[in-house]
């Protein structure tokens, strides 16, 4: 089998509003630190060495990550929402289908119309749990200060559509799954009644599902469907997301 990486590194280069940041423990450091508490010196290890180590603090959104339904809201569909360690792994692993949007521009909000016409393209008809990937080529923005701002994001329709469909992971391969904040404020200022700020986010609190966000390398894979998705998220304690690896598996 083929395995292509969909991740960004967890780096404090990536130009994302809450980068992570990482130190680094030498193999010296780790043979101080073996000396310290093991009563013995540093010469007393192989070389003078010991462990590498590193100490990360990085939000659990920070890098490529699955965000679960506490993360939308306390409650989803009318129940204590559930947090990342408390979700099914089944949901994690399985058919992979990818919409293209790399066309559209910043801003742009992706609706069900626009699905159901790559479907048609397609020729494939979505079932429950596939994992749908949405490309956008924001991931090519990384490095860039307007990172976070430069991507096509997907509606609250469509992600409601989706879900109805059977779907309860989706991802996108920008920094977040609705157009872009600063869009967003903006069309919130310019008519309040019919536009919410973060609202496909707010569908997790009517139906239960779980984004995938900051995926890369979509633009890689060489087909719409026939492929497999592993994105299982790090078992995290009560939290609203984890980092996750997810990858593309193709048979050769």
């Amino acid at each position: 089998m083929n395995i292509l990486d969909l991740s960004v590194p967890l780096s404090p280069t990536v130009k994302e509003p809450t980068p992570p940041s990482i130190q680094y423990h030498s193999h010296k450091d780790g043979a101080l630190q073996a000396a310290e508490h093991l009563g013995i010196t540093p010469d007393d290890l192989y070389k003078g060495k010991a462990w590498a180590t590193e100490d990360v603090s990085a939000s659990t959104h920070s890098g490529t990550h699955v965000d679960a339904p506490y993360h939308y809201g306390e409650t989803s569909e009318g129940k204590p929402a559930r947090t990342i360690d408390q979700l099914p792994v089944e949901w994690f692993y399985g058919d992979g289908v990818l919409f293209d949007f790399s066309d559209k521009e910043k801003g742009y909000e992706i609706t069900s119309n626009d699905l159901m016409d790559q479907l048609a393209m397609m020729d494939y008809t979505l079932k429950p749990y596939d994992i749908v990937l949405i490309r956008t080529d924001a991931d090519k923005q990384l490095y860039e200060p307007h990172y976070a701002f430069c991507h096509a994001g997907v509606s609250a329709e469509a992600t409601r559509w989706l879900i109805e469909q059977g779907i309860k992971v989706m991802g996108i391969d920008a920094w977040g799954w609705d157009i872009p904040l600063d869009v967003q404020v903006k069309n919130y200022k310019q008519d309040p009644e019919h536009n919410r700020i973060w609202d496909a986010h707010f569908v997790g609190i009517e139906k239960e599902y779980c984004q995938i966000e900051k995926l890369a390398n979509l633009d890689q894979i060489p087909k719409r469907h026939g492929f497999k998705v592993s994105t299982f998220p790090v078992k995290i304690e009560k939290a609203s997301g984890a980092w996750a690896r997810p990858v593309a598996i193709f048979d050769e």
